[in-house]
């Protein structure tokens, strides 16, 4: 009786209990509707306004912090200005011009390609790797993943300031280490030197991030997935190159634009203090040439111009990331 009487319908005047009537305030409310086994919810507002309130704070921030810089940034690009403020100059596309016609810039910009790729690809190899490492670790797993994760709670400068002591010509201990290869480290003096200096700290400050979010990736991967594969590969590598990369995708995908990114602009603060103060035959990024010639060369035109031509170059790889390489990957 109980049974049949739950599946009876409510009366036309009302639900006739309190459960039917807030089911029917929740109906109003979400817009429910039952179709079948499947069920389709609409959230419906009571203004057209109130989602737009909603998202006000993230709009403002957006706008603040990236709308009007760019947008300030193009149309500094066009004028050729005092760095003091007493007047700017029309010169249209001359500050795009000069910039593309620099061989110091096409030079920089050669130098920014490979150390971004270079950084991307150790920061995201070695990241995988110690987290399959740890993956596999049974005993004493929680000091030992603290111990790889707590390098990303370190500024940049910081990491560069302390990426520079390991590297210092007294006492640093891969520069002693290098010695006894017969490798002379001159960071600062040798552009080899100070380039690869620069790739070993920014990838060394990076390891700890993709380390968290590939960790928790495998983590994710069901054991019976594991013991299935397992029983039809016995080689291990196999396994991890058909079975759990392949589930490792979307995670992967989201580290190779979050390193992307951190490669090009994140490695500021490594680079300023790498080649602050040192001598003017230094490798550098774009990011860090905008600020030579914007804050120190008070060229602001010219630098608006490099920012802005930054600014299209991440937007074009970002378009080839997922138009091309998100193909490859399934959510599913």
């Amino acid at each position: 009786m109980t049974a049949g009487t739950d599946l009876l319908p409510a009366p036309r005047g009302g639900t006739g209990t309190k459960t039917g009537r807030r089911r029917s305030s929740a109906l109003l409310l979400f817009g429910t509707e039952r179709s079948g086994e499947t069920t389709a919810k609409r959230v419906q507002f009571s203004s057209p306004f109130l989602p737009y309130l909603f998202l006000a704070p993230q709009l403002a921030i957006i706008f603040g912090f990236f709308y009007w810089p760019s947008a300030q940034a193009i149309h500094s690009s066009f004028y050729l200005e005092d760095p003091f403020g007493f007047g700017s100059t029309f010169v249209g596309l001359s500050n795009y011009a000069d910039v593309l016609k620099s061989t110091e810039y096409l030079g920089i910009a050669r130098f920014t390609a490979i150390f971004t790729f270079l950084v991307t690809f150790f920061a995201l190899s070695i990241g995988l790797l110690l987290a399959v490492k740890a993956d596999g670790v049974i005993r004493g797993n929680a000091a030992y993943k603290t111990l790889l994760i707590w390098v990303y709670a370190i500024a940049p400068p910081v990491a560069g300031l302390m990426g520079m002591m390991f590297f210092d010509q007294h006492i640093g201990p891969i520069v002693k280490l290098a010695a006894w290869f017969g490798w002379d480290i001159k960071v600062g003096l040798d552009y080899f030197d100070t380039a690869f200096a620069m790739i070993v700290v920014s990838v060394w400050k990076q390891i700890p991030y993709n380390f968290i979010f590939f960790l928790s990736g495998l983590q994710g991967i069901p054991a019976s997935v594991r013991e299935a594969a397992a029983l039809d590969c016995r080689s291990g590598l196999r396994r991890f190159w058909t079975v759990v990369l392949p589930l490792l995708a979307p995670t992967a995908f989201f580290l190779l634009i979050i390193n992307v990114t951190y490669a090009l602009f994140d490695t500021f603060g490594v680079i300023d203090v790498t080649v602050k103060d040192k001598a003017a035959n230094n490798p550098i990024t774009l990011v860090y040439k905008v600020y030579m010639d914007g804050f120190r060369g008070n060229d602001l035109g010219g630098s608006s111009a490099q920012s802005v031509i930054l600014m299209i170059i991440v937007l074009v790889l970002t378009i080839f990331q997922f138009r091309f390489i998100e193909r490859r990957v399934h959510y599913d």
